[in-house]
């Protein structure tokens, strides 16, 4: 991709990061309709994750990598983008090895959703191993900040907090790449590329 372009949709990674980091990702059960209305339920996750995925799917690993980067250097310094804040302290949080770990999750992402042809099955791979990666660096984090005692976390033993972290959130992160894989095939398709 040209530069411009891969920008373009680094600018666009960014935002969306920001944006999915505050909304509640839902889903509505089609079968409890004629029950009971259109009922939305929350997956227990926000957007965020689906957005890192979305532009490694879109934009590519350059584009997906430097959106997660200014993601990051806009939290760590500037504007409290990051769900409980922003500032140096945020460091100290369980969940800073996550967002670590969207860095490489995006660009994972973003390199094999252009190895390959775009196709339900290779997007979805694409956005597995960028998943995997995001919990792989954020449980290593987590382990470390424990074993080191740097997080804020010191009443929440180690598995309670891999539960809360990784396990607790994983169904709903699935959900979310079953979403991200369908709209990037779409947009893909639509946009020629």
């Amino acid at each position: 991709m040209p530069a411009p372009i891969e920008l373009l949709w680094a600018v666009v990674g960014l935002l969306l990061t920001i944006g999915g980091t505050f909304l509640e990702a839902f889903v509505a059960n089609p079968a409890l309709i004629w029950e009971h209305g259109l009922e939305p339920r929350s997956l227990g996750v926000t957007y965020q994750i689906g957005a890192v995925l979305l532009v490694g799917c879109l934009g590519g690993k350059t584009a997906a990598a430097l959106s997660q980067i200014a993601y990051l250097a806009l939290g760590l310094t500037l504007l409290p983008v990051f769900s409980q804040g922003g500032g140096f302290g945020y460091l100290q949080e369980p969940t800073f090895g996550y967002l670590l770990g969207f860095i490489p999750g995006a660009w994972l992402c973003g390199r094999f959703a252009f190895k390959m042809p775009p196709r339900l099955e290779s997007l979805a791979f694409s956005c597995l191993c960028g998943l995997l990666s995001v919990h792989a660096i954020g449980l290593s984090y987590l382990v470390a900040a424990h074993f080191l005692q740097l997080t804020t976390l010191k009443t929440l033993p180690l598995m309670p907090a891999i539960l809360k972290y990784s396990v607790y959130p994983l169904p709903g992160q699935l959900a979310l790449v079953c979403a991200v894989t369908v709209l990037a095939f779409f947009l893909r398709c639509v946009m020629f590329y």
